[in-house]
């Protein structure tokens, strides 16, 4: 008797629109090829279930579904792995590779980009090295990788550093030691925001930071809206940005350098 084959654990990104009012059409977002892989994927680990029903929906008006929607396996990553993050270990996600052992590949999908990065998803690729699996991950947008690239900041040396937080106090500290980080390393600081607080914290960069301190904020990536603006401190202060209710919208990276 031959041992069952074991199914690949895919990597799926998913366009950078989630959340916005327009989307772009997904073709232009991702390769046909990542989107005929996805689509003969029947098994799949996610962030919410409902949100990753409506992009497998858009994949099937490119590339037809290999079982409907209704018959498609979907398990939801736990709350806490949203909250807390899945990075450091703490959750075993081996139990929800069983159907892969069993032969079937899954897709695992965030609501954004590509899964893992800046988004929970590492707890599940490391489970599937742990259980034997291939770890495949298929082509598709990387917005702090295309931030970066549009910044004009260092791309030889970099980080992403996730969420600052919301206490303003705690907030102005943590920029300060992000920007003596960038400006004696060289190193390009990323970092990300919920959307509705996206201007909060540009007002806090703008206030904290250097007047020569380069400041990047990159907006929208890959919408038709898209906006990347790198300018040194000193001329953001001199703009007096002030978002529109829609770039306040739409999801944004910011880095900082020299």
């Amino acid at each position: 008797m031959t041992q069952k084959e074991k199914g690949k654990l895919y990597l799926v990104p998913a366009p950078l629109d989630f959340g916005c009012e327009a989307q772009a059409p997904l073709q232009d977002a991702l390769p046909l090829g990542t989107l005929q892989t996805a689509a003969g994927i029947t098994h799949w680990i996610c962030e919410n279930a409902k949100s990753a029903r409506a992009y497998l929906k858009r994949i099937d008006a490119v590339a037809p579904l290999a079982a409907p929607l209704q018959a498609q396996n979907i398990q939801e990553l736990p709350r806490e792995v949203h909250k807390k993050g899945d990075h450091a270990g703490q959750f075993d996600a081996r139990p929800l590779l069983a159907a892969a052992l069993e032969g079937h590949d899954i897709g695992l999908m965030s609501e954004a980009g590509m899964p893992a990065v800046a988004d929970p998803g590492s707890s599940v690729a490391r489970a599937a090295h742990d259980l034997g699996l291939a770890v495949v991950p298929l082509t598709g947008p990387v917005s702090l990788l295309l931030a970066l690239a549009a910044s004009g900041l260092n791309g030889q040396n970099f980080a992403f550093v996730g969420y600052l937080p919301q206490d303003a106090g705690e907030r102005q500290a943590r920029i300060r030691e992000l920007e003596a980080l960038a400006l004696k390393s060289g190193q390009t600081q990323l970092f990300i925001e919920t959307p509705y607080r996206n201007a909060a914290l540009l007002q806090a960069l703008t206030q904290t930071l250097q007047h020569n301190t380069r400041l990047a904020v990159a907006r929208g990536l890959t919408l038709a809206n898209a906006q990347v603006r790198s300018e040194t401190v000193k001329s953001w202060r001199a703009a007096k940005p002030q978002p529109t209710t829609d770039e306040q919208r739409l999801p944004a990276v910011f880095a900082i350098g020299r």
